[in-house]
Formats: structure tokens, C-alpha cells, sequence
């Protein structure tokens, strides 16, 4: 149950179906915000207190618009499978793709009247002038995303996704600090890690029109 000090902040998900989003929508409902998670089928996800659906797909502008319509901010896994309207089932959408996905959804927001928007992608190829061969995304390709957050009104941050690991759901983030399954701690620690991360950007407003990698700290020690 919310207290009555609890800011209402309704958050829109593109890319529920992956480990990052599983990660994104338990730490979310943690912090007891309304979640609206989009999809092709809407009964992917088991019901739960503050997890809603709703349909539209990523590409085009008015259904962007409808599904956004609303809400407080929206975060976007464009490296995320299952993206709704993507033709490319189970797997991340082409490159070209993508930068579709990124002006329908500026356009889109900016219909709805929504200026926050935090973008999550292979975005490490903008400061790699040699990406790995395995990118999704090229370098050119990634320019153009930038180009187009830059030309827009909104107020943006560009995230480099983690690796994740298939098969994730939302019950494995409700136990980070206690799974029992063998290889599963340092996937759920990373991942819970950019979840809390991307929270506290919004929260606090952090990195506006700003490109930003999570450094794992833990990791590193």
C-alpha cells in the first residue's frame, strides 16, 4: 500500500521482456511506482500490484503517443527482444531499425507531451572507435540516435546496456541478495545494480542530454 508521501511517478517500459527489464520493473514497483510495461501480448507478464499492460507499437508516432499518454517518464530497452511492432521475434531489432524505433519515439513523446526519456543501447560504440565485432548497433548508426536526441526537446539520457542473460524474470530480482542458483549472484547483482542506477537518474533528474555508462564498482575491486 503507498503512503500518502509517496510521489506518484508512473513509469512507461519498452523491452519488458528481458533481463534488464525484469530488473527495471521489480526495483520500480520497490519503490512503489506505477509501471506500464508495452507489448505485443499483453498477457506476457503475470499480474502483479502496480504492473499494468498496454499495446502500440515502438515505430510508429501515434501509437508511441497513445501508450505514453500520461505518464511520468518512459525508459526504452532499444537492445531488448520482443520490442512491441518489431518483426525481428525473439532477438534484438536490426540496426536501422532501431533508429526508426528512436524517431518514432521522440515524435511520439513529444505528442504526449512527455519530455523524460532514458534510452538504453549498445551506445559503447560511441566511445570506442573500435567496437566489437558482435555490436548490434554500428557506430554510424548510433550517431544518427545521438543526432536526433540532440535536435529534440527532450529531456534525455543515453545508457550503455549491460550484458544481460536470458531467462530472468521479476521473481529473481525480488531475491538478489539471496539466489540459490548456481552462476545466477553476479547477473542479478550487475543487472539490479543498473536498475537501482537508472531509478536514482530519474529520481534525481541526473545526466539530462548526457551519455552515461554504470561502472560496477564491486566488479572492479
Amino acid at each position: 500500500m503507498k503512503n500518502a508521501e509517496t510521489p506518484a511517478v508512473k513509469l512507461v517500459l519498452y523491452g519488458a521482456m528481458s533481463s534488464l527489464g525484469s530488473a527495471l520493473m521489480a526495483e520500480s514497483l520497490r519503490r512503489q511506482h506505477e509501471v506500464i510495461a508495452i507489448l505485443d501480448d499483453l498477457t506476457a507478464l503475470a499480474p502483479r500490484p502496480g504492473l499494468r499492460t498496454k499495446g502500440g507499437s515502438l515505430f510508429d508516432p501515434q501509437q508511441v503517443k497513445r501508450s505514453v499518454a500520461g505518464s511520468s517518464a518512459v525508459i526504452c530497452l532499444l537492445d531488448a527482444p520482443q520490442l512491441p511492432g518489431s518483426v525481428t521475434a525473439g532477438q534484438a531489432c536490426a540496426p536501422q531499425d532501431q533508429a526508426r524505433a528512436v524517431a518514432a519515439l521522440v515524435a511520439g513523446l513529444q505528442a504526449a507531451a512527455i519530455r523524460r526519456l532514458i534510452l538504453v543501447g549498445d551506445f559503447a560504440v560511441l566511445d570506442n572507435p573500435n567496437p566489437a565485432p558482435a555490436a548490434s548497433l554500428p557506430r554510424e548508426v548510433a550517431q544518427e540516435i545521438l543526432v536526433a536526441l540532440h535536435a529534440s526537446p527532450l529531456d534525455w539520457t543515453l545508457v550503455n546496456a549491460p550484458a544481460g542473460l536470458p531467462g530472468l524474470g521479476i521473481e529473481h530480482f525480488n531475491q538478489v541478495s539471496s539466489s540459490l542458483e548456481p552462476g545466477l549472484a553476479e547477473p542479478l547483482r550487475r543487472l539490479n545494480g543498473v536498475a537501482i542506477g537508472i531509478n536514482d537518474e530519474l529520481r534525481l533528474n541526473l545526466h539530462l542530454r548526457e551519455h552515461v555508462q554504470f561502472v560496477d564498482t564491486l566488479a572492479q575491486g
